[in-house]
């Protein structure tokens, strides 16, 4: 096999795995029977076939080193051996700086948590075994923070998609393989980018497109804990480029392809349920070829839909209080999901109309000589313009309407106070998108990203490089909305993650077509290839310096350390058949689902007006029900009253600092502290 097919090949691996994997493992859970031997023993199989068919060799020579229609040249084997040594090499290191967030207290330990449920027992939802308990009681509760009790159950929040790879995990190594599996995705992650760059750019800039998103804060941040856009971004990037395989193809092999692309894309909703709105333009541009009668049009809406669909399926079945959570945005998306599939299929009605495409060639040709390529161009700079000078025109806030909501406002005003801003915890500092951006991949690639962009849709209004049409579509959709915006608390390094899920991807992808334009503008002036090669090197350097000097700190930063073993310990310290009551505030919801889930234990929590009779009450519930009661609280002296009290937990590590109008860096203290008593007999 030569170097290029390699190329075109390796990067495709991970999100076939991935869609192979989540096409049994749903199916399995929504039965209640999500366990290693059904799971693994259907995997094989389905995996093999998925590979088999994606990876079969195009009609054609691999990706080519340049990006126009018909160029194929093979790939260098300095270029596949360069990204595969980056892939390794970020795994390696993502690896050792891997964090242990299994304590919940944001998005990845929660994960950790219900991941840990589903490999332990592979149903939902969770029961919160009231007999432990004696029955029911006013003063017992049992959710937590993304635990919803609904329903007489716990129901975990979130879609099911990441809970379901990082359980593989789980059966693999325990807590420990559930954490490692974060970098494995993300190593995942940079391999997919690569082989974008070498379909839509070429091979050549391969490497160069891997090294700028490996080294991204962004990047390196969410592969080192188990968040959702891990493999979200390597089916979203897998997908684009089987989408782009399956165009090179023709007949059965292209339509088999643009299947698996469309499912990979869909499958997006199972992980995240706003993968939604970034998919939509797939459903039109599956309509579109649909329209030019092109039969690979069917099989991408078949595969997205049912894709979408399986993600929908699992979000009104098994994570409804979720989707109940956001109603009030996922209602208007559903909307607008619903209206854009109607105009889809008008637009492909249309189209199919002109049976002979003269009036559809007519509008192109038309569109191509006159005016509207360089304005759209144009347009495309006067966008980024206004989005920088947003900040001096608009201060983005938001009126608190919910309960998290208000915990959000105060833990910003805890921020301000803490860098010294004026105190108004309804700023949502969305007004700062674009430089958020321009922190994480520096200010030289920000504009050649704008470069690159104005380019592309240049280019395609000009009828070319039509490979670039999804990408661009995508690409533009989900940056825009993201930028206006991110829906997301504005603390960072955490707040980076809701760019990294495409728009820093996208933008460097269009940073790196710009170089490729670029390098090949200086060519046609005459000079010598040993130049213009050096050139394209400094200018890689170039905007490489301000994305290591983001990072760089950041690189050898080890936060969330220690919590497993801290974990292991709490469990191994609570007697056996007990039931656990906690009766602080934090503590519980820290640790609930953690004392649940890992150790085995049935957990409650009293109510913020519980007396100490309550909780006394509780307790001798627990003994009729021929269980040991223990207090759990975070200090010594809140569970003094009830019994001998034990320390099971301390940690003491450090976490991610958090900014707010300013590049993250440094970390922070944190310290946990878990305290027990175990009630006798009366």
């Amino acid at each position: 096999m030569d170097a290029g097919r390699l190329l075109a090949r390796a990067t495709l691996v991970p999100a076939l795995l991935t869609v192979a994997w989540l096409a049994v493992a749903l199916p399995l859970l929504l039965a209640g029977v999500f366990r290693p031997v059904p799971a693994i023993a259907l995997f094989v199989p389905v995996a093999a076939v998925a590979l088999w068919l994606g990876l079969r060799a195009p009609a054609g020579a691999p990706p080519g080193d340049r990006p126009r229609p018909g160029r194929a040249d093979a790939a260098p084997r300095w270029a596949t051996g360069s990204v595969l040594a980056i892939t390794v090499a970020f795994l390696v290191l993502q690896v050792v700086m891997c964090a242990e967030q299994i304590v919940v207290r944001r998005d990845p330990a929660s994960y950790v948590q219900f991941a840990t449920w589903l490999a332990e027992h592979g149903s939902l939802p969770i029961p919160r075994m009231t007999d432990a308990f004696g029955g029911p009681d006013a003063v017992l509760r049992f959710e937590s923070p993304a635990f919803y009790a609904d329903g007489g159950a716990i129901v975990p929040q979130f879609m099911a998609g990441m809970p379901l790879v990082l359980a593989l995990g789980g059966w693999i190594g325990g807590t420990h393989g559930i954490l490692l599996m974060a970098p494995l995705l993300g190593a995942s992650c940079v391999l997919a980018f690569a082989g974008l760059v070498a379909r839509l750019v070429g091979p050549r800039w391969a490497p160069a497109g891997a090294l700028l998103l490996a080294l991204t804060l962004p990047m390196l941040y969410v592969s080192r804990s188990t968040f959702s856009e891990l493999p979200a971004i390597v089916l979203l990037l897998g997908g684009l480029s089987l989408m782009h395989d399956a165009r090179r193809e023709r007949g059965r092999h292209g339509e088999v392809k643009a299947l698996l692309a469309g499912l990979a894309l869909g499958l997006i909703v199972l992980v995240r349920i706003d993968g939604l709105r970034d998919v939509l333009p797939v459903l039109a541009f599956a309509g579109l070829l649909i329209g030019l009668r092109r039969g690979a049009g069917y099989w991408a809406a078949g595969g997205l839909l049912l894709g979408a669909g399986a993600g929908l399926a699992e979000g009104f079945t098994l994570s409804r209080p979720y989707l109940r959570y956001l109603d009030a945005s996922l209602k208007p998306l559903l909307a607008i999901s619903a209206a854009i599939l109607v105009a889809t299929v008008a637009m492909a009605a249309l189209l199919r109309a002109d049976r002979t495409g003269t009036r559809l060639r007519a509008l192109g040709a038309r569109v191509a000589r006159g005016p509207l390529p360089g304005a759209a161009a144009g347009l495309t700079v006067l966008v980024m313009i206004g989005f920088a000078v947003r900040p001096l025109v608009q201060t983005v806030r938001r009126v608190p309407a919910t309960q998290d909501d208000e915990l959000n406002v105060r833990f910003i005003e805890m921020v301000q106070r803490i860098q010294h801003l004026p105190v108004d915890g309804t700023r949502q500092y969305s007004e700062l998108s674009l430089y958020w951006v321009a922190w994480y991949i520096g200010v030289p690639a920000l504009l050649f990203a704008t470069l690159g962009a104005a380019l592309v849709v240049r280019r395609l209004l000009r009828g070319q490089s039509p490979e670039w049409l999804l990408p661009y579509a995508m690409i533009v959709w989900t940056t825009t909305q993201v930028l206006v915006r991110p829906g997301i608390t504005p603390d960072h390094p955490w707040a980076s993650r809701r760019l990294i899920g495409l728009v820093i991807p996208g933008l460097l992808l269009f940073t790196v077509f710009a170089s490729a334009w670029t390098v090949r503008r200086v060519r046609r002036l005459g000079y010598g290839p040993k130049l213009v090669n050096r050139g394209a090197v400094a200018g890689v350097l170039l905007m490489l310096v301000p994305i290591a000097l983001t990072s760089g700190g950041f690189l050898v930063s080890r936060t969330e350390q220690h919590e497993v073993d801290a974990v292991r310990g709490m469990c191994g310290a609570l007697p056996g058949r007990s039931s656990v009551v906690v009766v602080e505030q934090s503590t519980a919801d820290r640790f609930l689902q953690v004392v649940r889930g890992m150790c085995g234990v049935p957990a409650a929590r009293t109510s913020g007006g519980a007396t100490p009779g309550d909780v006394k009450r509780v307790a001798a519930g627990v003994q009729r029900a021929g269980r040991r009661p223990v207090i759990m609280a975070a200090k010594r002296e809140q569970v003094a009253p009830y019994g001998t009290p034990e320390h099971v937990l301390h940690v003491r590590t450090r976490q991610d600092g958090r900014t707010l109008t300013k590049l993250p860096g440094g970390t922070w203290g944190l310290t946990m502290d878990v305290w027990i008593a175990a009630p006798s007999a009366p």
